[in-house]
């Protein structure tokens, strides 16, 4: 019986794996077919593939369809098995290298297989690898083959088909950053590590400081408050009423601003308002725009982020809710260099010490410090190059603006207080150890009163994982990174010396002149 089961199997297991191949071949390529358009923009966005992304489009289909007709034939099915041992093989290969290199996880794949998620695709290619080596060892051996001639030929097609992937992946301008034209200056331990706690949970994200109190926001239950009091003594969390729940939020975000917290989803033009130590939030704005971002200038006077209806650009506006008009645009701020919203993207902070707001943008070397009713004071550098926006922006046929090849980020967020701009910056530079940069944060200090470059520091990663955000409070500066909430102390002078020194060779050379 045994035998006769070994036969069943021997007999029947290649044809029912080259078939269940073919499926798998023709309906990724049919996918891909039928949303061409968007498959093409996807690899472009992959860090591995965008230099290649017009050659490789046509070619996958094209080869997984002839893949797929080979596997239904006899005569070349163990060609076809061969092929598909290849192409999974560099399939898997590419998915353990996206998710273990890349800064970020692109999608090349659609219909069922998308709905798996990346860990999950990769170990069903790891299964179909494994079951295609299986069926050629077994039609090999139906054939008489020599094992070590099978062994041979089945490894080194997976070999040079992982070599072709590592190939592309090491020639990929996007994913192995090159060293820049500009030399960093590290502080002496400007800051040291004071304390840590642990959140519980990844989701927080920092609302505001006021008072000796930190206010964190939550991704996953927006309609809490959770309060910490600056030596990580104590924790309270409180949930959020709202006096209207008729509307269709997408993304409910919180910010603090003593003595008040608002809650807000510019996709809603709706702005809810409540007093610190009070569950009860109420609506002071609805109908009054719409917006992406947003930041509090005073109890009811904004500053936002917002598009034009004419063109959808964005642009700054003032929302005064006392004022006649409310909406005041400020559509001169912002300097469109490619498209308008992609160029022109970054992050919008405040300082209420020195009342002044400041834009970084992502993708090019410039911040821009206005006053608080939006006017431009200054627009200065950061040490980079990185002068235009390094982007890729085509128009899909839905009328949609679509990024299609990675881009280069220059600038990812930063924290904002007394004249000062923690900026996390995303290049780096001249002479600057690989090791460092991939295992740490580096943040350089700017003043916000003048151009100049005060130095930069590291923040170590955590288990692996970087930091998503920091606020500072002039003594500390607070961090999260995973599940923790660090406090790290900021040395006595060690980013007004740096300003003193610079104000003192100025009026050095000032003097020398004379």
């Amino acid at each position: 019986m045994p035998m006769i089961m070994i036969g069943f199997v021997k007999k029947y297991f290649v044809k029912t794996v080259s078939i269940l191949l073919a499926l798998l071949f023709v309906y990724a390529a049919g996918s891909k077919l039928l949303d061409f358009e968007n498959f093409q923009v996807q690899l472009a966005q992959s860090p591995l593939l965008s230099a290649y992304a017009g050659v490789v489009s046509y070619s996958i289909i094209t080869i997984e369809f002839i893949v797929a007709i080979l596997l239904c034939l006899q005569n070349t099915r163990l060609l076809g098995l061969y092929l598909s041992l290849g192409l999974m093989a560099a399939f898997t290969i590419y998915i353990y290298i996206i998710l273990t290199y890349s800064e970020f996880v692109p999608c090349s794949c659609g219909g069922i297989l998308e709905k798996m998620g990346w860990t999950g695709h990769l170990i069903f290619n790891i299964c179909v690898v494994i079951l295609t080596a299986v069926a050629i060892f077994l039609l090999e051996r139906n054939r008489e083959t020599m094992i070590t001639r099978i062994l041979s030929f089945s490894a080194g097609t997976v070999i040079v088909s992982c070599l072709v992937v590592v190939m592309m992946f090491l020639s990929s301008e996007n994913i192995i950053k090159k060293e820049n034209n500009f030399t960093r200056r590290f502080l002496q331990h400007p800051i040291f590590e004071d304390k840590v706690y642990n959140l519980g949970v990844n989701s927080y994200y920092f609302a505001g400081i006021t008072n000796g109190k930190i206010y964190l926001g939550n991704l996953t239950t927006p309609l809490f408050i959770t309060e910490i009091d600056t030596g990580f003594a104590a924790m309270r969390r409180t949930k959020i009423t709202l006096d209207n729940l008729d509307h269709t939020f997408r993304n409910v975000q919180l910010k603090v601003k003593y003595p008040y917290y608002y809650l807000f989803d510019g996709n809603v033009p709706v702005i809810y308002r409540g007093k610190l130590g009070d569950s009860t939030a109420n609506t002071i704005s609805n109908g009054d725009a719409y917006f992406n971002q947003l930041i509090v200038l005073d109890s009811m006077k904004f500053g936002i982020r917002t598009q034009k209806r004419s063109d959808n650009h964005y642009t700054f506006a003032s929302l005064d809710l006392n004022g006649d008009p409310k909406l005041s645009l400020k559509t001169e701020i912002l300097k469109k260099q490619i498209d308008g919203v992609f160029d022109v993207d970054g992050s919008l902070n405040y300082d209420p010490v020195n009342d002044k707001i400041v834009y970084t943008y992502f993708y090019r070397n410039q911040f821009i410090v206005m006053d608080g009713d939006l006017s431009v004071k200054n627009r200065f550098n950061t040490i980079d190059t990185t002068s235009r926006a390094n982007i890729s922006v085509i128009r899909l046929s839905d009328g949609r603006n679509k990024m299609n090849a990675p881009s280069v980020s220059v600038n990812k967020s930063f924290a904002l207080y007394g004249g000062l701009i923690f900026n996390r910056s995303n290049l780096k530079g001249k002479h600057e150890p690989s090791s460092s940069w991939k295992n740490s944060s580096i943040i350089d200090v700017y003043s916000t009163d003048e151009q100049h470059y005060i130095g930069s520091f590291y923040i170590r990663n955590r288990e692996g994982k970087s930091m998503s955000s920091m606020i500072c409070d002039g003594h500390y500066l607070y961090v999260l990174i995973g599940n923790e909430l660090q406090r790290y102390r900021i040395r006595d002078g060690a980013f007004k010396f740096n300003i003193q020194r610079n104000q003192w060779f100025k009026e050095a050379l000032a003097d020398r002149d004379i």
